[in-house]
């Protein structure tokens, strides 16, 4: 082990530990133990006895440590490393970030534990935790990585499970810094019921809407964990006997070791609840939290790299990767922009709007409009520049999509896919910041269910892909909804379920076009699999369905006479043409119906701007 190797993992391990303090400073209770900054009530030392102090100081104290031991990391980074951008570049940014983290540490300090202060201070760390590691890891390989390597399928479901980790920590410290943690006092039940019963007071509801949803998220952070330990169980199988045999072994202990602690950390969790939040529950907590998170974040590092270095995970570049055509600046910037597919976006944001309407019942704030949307909009294009990264072998055989960046050689796969996990990450931050957390997570679950769940598990293996994957799609009117609310309420479920029945129709229509492109591709949707008369069925089905649910919105959201009128003709439009292909079933159609129901969603959720703003009856 060379000694950058050696400083970089010692900065790591010290990081984590300032981590653990940190909780212990938090839990006791001792945050304000020294009210002014830098000093302790104006000494350099606490007096003896003030127990508070004291360990509110040797937060401080180890923090200076830390410090020192970036800027030493940072030193050495660019004295011996200089040739490796990675590492200096990464070795100066935790420098940056070290800095941050300490002025963060000195407004939390001012504004007495102001609870946003404090979940930022949490935050930031736990991204400088991320950051260390990375450097770390990168330390043990040789500078020059080859590239292009082999997919990272892999690395993108434990980048995903690492991100869904993070935005619990925020969630669960959120929960704490508003008073929320004892809103309910019994564990796994809330007052004895299965599910909570709000309180009329909205002040009281708000706490206890933080409390369960933190549970719920809870509960799904845990099932993403175990998918990755599982993935990562049946890499190292397939990996036995071959060069990439210990590294497979390394990234099944980090995701087993996460899994097993995650049980751990649920049961600590109660104990907070049944200690009534007594000190070491609470720093226990914490510090697992923050273990589960850098050993994911571990795993994720460690994949991407070894995918590189030994291209062993997945499938292999697509053929004919080698040549790279010079683009200037400005066709590479319009390739990048061509990756985020923009069309998809602008049709994912009509729902977001008419939503944040209904929620406020009027105009919301313009700033918080034009934050979820620009959110929503960076999240879109991340799912679908990394769905570029995954699909690209399989646009290359596609007559439609052969010109995308990818298969025209404009973009290199691994930056593609580098943009659109720095999409999503901006994405999220930008949500958690400007907008709220439940936004947040809602637009993760968003992207990590149509990166993961539909173009990794559906699309090629079940005719009923776009029906389940669908479902991302479906997600922007409950992230409107939510970044009014803060909540999730059941006028944006019944949205969600109208656009989720909308999307088979829709995509199914279209794929009666390129039957041709997706049997060539080997891709099983639902014309090439069950031919035409089966797909115009059930594109029958779901248009009633879909339908029959706009009016129990209607109902739900306590619609006016404007959006009734609107809805049923808008309805019986898009029946007459589905039951009208149903019986010709040629591409004319499907085509007319695919053009049309582009119109009928948008006009649907227009009319319910309009409805809200002129409600009549």
């Amino acid at each position: 082990m060379t000694r950058f190797q050696k400083l970089s993992l010692t900065t790591v391990v010290a990081t984590y530990v300032l981590v653990v303090i940190g909780a212990i400073t938090r839990s006791t209770g001792s945050g304000l133990g020294c009210p002014d900054w830098p000093l302790c009530h104006g000494r350099i030392l606490p007096e003896l006895g003030d127990t508070s102090a004291w360990i509110e100081w040797s937060h401080r104290s180890w923090a200076t440590l830390v410090g020192l031991l970036v800027l030493a990391m940072a030193f050495v980074a660019i004295r011996d490393h200089r040739r490796d951008r990675s590492l200096v570049l990464g070795s100066v940014a935790a420098v940056a970030l070290t800095g941050f983290q300490a002025y963060l540490g000195k407004v939390t300090v001012e504004t007495r534990n102001a609870g946003e202060w404090v979940t930022a201070h949490l935050a930031t760390a736990m991204i400088l935790l991320a950051l260390l590691t990375f450097v770390a890891i990168r330390a043990r390989y040789p500078r020059s990585v080859p590239r292009p390597g082999a997919s990272q399928r892999l690395t993108l479901l434990l980048a995903f499970t690492a991100a869904a980790i993070y935005a619990l920590l925020l969630f669960g410290s959120h929960v704490t810094a508003i008073g929320a943690a004892l809103v309910y006092t019994d564990w796994p039940l809330f007052d004895g019921q299965l599910l909570p019963t709000f309180d009329e007071d909205p002040a009281i509801a708000a706490l206890q809407t933080s409390h369960w949803l933190h549970r719920i998220v809870a509960a799904a952070v845990g099932v993403i964990v175990g998918v990755a330990a599982i993935a990562a169980w049946r890499f190292a199988r397939r990996s036995r006997g071959t060069p990439q045999a210990a590294a497979a072994q390394a990234l099944l202990g980090l995701t087993g070791t996460c899994a097993a602690l995650f049980g751990v950390q649920v049961i600590v969790g109660a104990l907070q609840i049944f200690t009534t939040l007594a000190a070491w529950a609470v720093a226990l907590h914490l510090a697992l939290g923050a273990l589960i998170w850098l050993l994911m974040a571990d795993a994720a590092m460690l994949a991407y790299f070894e995918a590189r270095a030994a291209g062993a995970v997945g499938i292999p570049h697509a053929p004919g990767e080698g040549s790279r055509p010079q683009v200037g600046w400005r066709e590479r910037v319009n390739a990048y922009v061509a990756l985020t597919k923009p069309r998809i976006i602008e049709l994912l944001l009509v729902t977001t709007v008419p939503a944040m309407v209904l929620a406020e019942r009027g105009i919301p704030r313009l700033d918080l409009v034009f934050w979820t949307l620009l959110g929503g909009s960076l999240a879109a294009g991340a799912a679908n520049a990394i769905n570029c990264y995954l699909d690209r072998d399989i646009d290359m055989l596609m007559s439609r999509t052969r010109r995308r960046p990818l298969p025209d050689h404009r973009v290199e796969p691994e930056d593609a896919l580098v943009f659109g996990l720095a999409l999503g990450v901006l994405a999220f931050g930008l949500l958690a910041v400007f907008v709220n957390l439940v936004a947040a997570f809602l637009t993760l679950i968003a992207i990590g269910f149509y990166v993961v769940v539909y173009t990794m598990l559906l699309k090629r293996s079940t005719p009923q892909n776009i029906v389940l994957g669908g479902a991302a799609g479906a997600l922007p009117p409950v992230i409107g909804w939510s970044a009014v609310t803060g909540d999730i309420g059941l006028p944006a479920l019944v949205l969600f379920a109208i656009v989720f029945y909308w999307t088979p129709p829709h995509f199914w229509a279209l794929s009666m076009r390129l039957a041709r492109d997706y049997e060539a591709a080997r891709v099983p949707m639902m014309p090439v699999t069950h031919g035409v008369p089966e797909t115009t069925r059930q594109i029958a089905i779901y248009s009633v369905l879909m339908v029959a649910l706009t009016l129990v919105f209607f109902a739900v959201a306590r619609m006016g006479l404007i959006y009734l009128a609107g809805a049923l003709l808008l309805g019986g439009l898009f029946l007459a043409q589905a039951f009208q292909m149903w019986r010709e079933g040629t591409d004319r159609r499907a085509i007319r119906l695919y053009r049309y129901s582009i119109t009928y969603l948008s006009a649907l959720f227009a009319l319910v701007v309009v409805d809200v703003l002129l409600p009549l009856g």
